[in-house]
């Protein structure tokens, strides 16, 4: 029996643990060579003295749209102090005071101490109009905004920053959702329309031989050479494939290969992946369930209980047997499953004698642990 190579307790498989963290932004973005293209083409204006083009970037979870800001955004910063471009993730900042705080955070280099917008309004302002710079604003998962309610006033203010000051140029947005249901121009009232005339990039999702050429280029940044046959990478572009989601992969890769370290291999095998798979659930799946409601979220759990237990999953039915755990009436419960629907969580199909039938869209046991109520 061939004997196989043990690490050391100080050895690691890893060349750089940081290319399988979600905030990683890699060396080269594969299959979106045209949507960088196009976001430089429509801020370029900035470089020349000129507000640039305002754009909305939409696509399903895990296509880039992040990366593709991230990697122009650190390029401006990198050949050019004519613009200042700034990344609200939205997710954590969607209160007005919360997006102006982290504006003018990377304008002054700290966060103001003042909680009065007008204040705050009034700095940035000024600080743009003394240092002749434009400012860029990417507002990433944009949808957060429109349930805060928030959404029309910032872009209307943001896009109007420039009212009042002489020579100060009119601000760029790049409005950013994973939500395909939502119209995010739509969304915007008369006010905001009047100065908000976006270009959408679309980020279709990406193929599996694409997905297996991106996760190939992960593991030669992040892991010694030999760590990672292909046979295991093929496997893992598949199970991200099937999920949809890119991010799927690189998790199952990274915790695929802290278990070979934990058992001293020096090389990682397809059992590693097969075994980590049922404990990493898709990040697409994360990201939509913590946009839900608490009472879309419990509607979810009860969903994917029933699934579990091999209940019937007639939307009817569903209802009647529920409304005692969810507690809302009927119109409320079809508005709730009408929009897990719209998140891409579970679909809603005719059935035999046109009864609407309860479909998820994912394995119920990571259903019920992504919307599990907290204690």
């Amino acid at each position: 029996m061939r004997r196989i190579p043990l690490l050391n307790h100080d050895q690691t498989l890893f060349r750089d643990i940081e290319v399988f963290e979600a905030s990683f932004v890699p060396e080269q973005l594969y299959h979106r060579e045209a949507q960088v293209k196009e976001l430089a083409f429509l801020i370029s204006p900035a470089l020349r003295g000129v507000s640039p083009e305002n754009a909305i970037l939409r696509g399903p979870p895990g296509t880039g749209k992040t990366s593709t800001v991230q990697r122009v955004f650190a390029e401006l910063k990198d050949t050019t102090h004519r613009a200042v471009p700034v990344y609200i993730n939205c997710r954590h900042d969607h209160t007005t005071l919360a997006v102006y705080q982290r504006i003018a955070g990377q304008l002054f280099g700290y966060k103001t101490p003042s909680r009065r917008l007008e204040d705050i309004r009034e700095a940035i302002a000024a600080a743009l109009r003394e240092t002749d710079v434009t400012l860029l604003v990417c507002f990433d998962d944009a949808e957060h905004l429109v349930v805060a309610g928030t959404y029309n006033n910032l872009l209307y203010q943001i896009l109007r920053l420039y009212e009042g000051w002489e020579d100060l140029r009119a601000p760029g947005v790049i409005v950013v959702t994973s939500d395909l249901e939502m119209q995010l121009y739509a969304e915007a009232d008369g006010p905001v329309r009047s100065v908000f005339h976006p270009t959408e990039i679309f980020f279709p999702p990406y193929a599996k031989t694409e997905i297996r050429e991106i996760l190939t280029d992960r593991v030669r940044q992040g892991l010694y050479p030999g760590v990672m046959p292909p046979a295991v990478i093929d496997l893992a572009a598949g199970m991200a494939s099937d999920a949809g989601d890119i991010r799927l992969g690189i998790a199952l890769i990274k915790a695929a290969v802290l278990r070979a370290e934990v058992d001293g291999r020096r090389r990682v095998e397809k059992e590693d992946l097969i075994s980590v798979a049922p404990g990493i659930r898709s990040p697409a799946l994360e990201v939509r369930v913590a946009a839900l409601a608490p009472g879309e979220r419990a509607l979810l759990y009860g969903l994917a209980e029933r699934s579990l237990s091999g209940e019937e999953m007639l939307s009817g039915t569903v209802f009647e047997e529920m409304r005692d755990y969810i507690a809302v009436g009927k119109t409320t419960y079809y508005n709730r499953l009408r929009r897990l629907a719209a998140a891409g969580i579970v679909d809603l199909l005719r059935g035999a004698g046109g009864q609407q039938v309860v479909v998820l869209r994912y394995n119920p046991e990571d259903l019920l642990a992504a919307s599990a109520p907290e204690r």
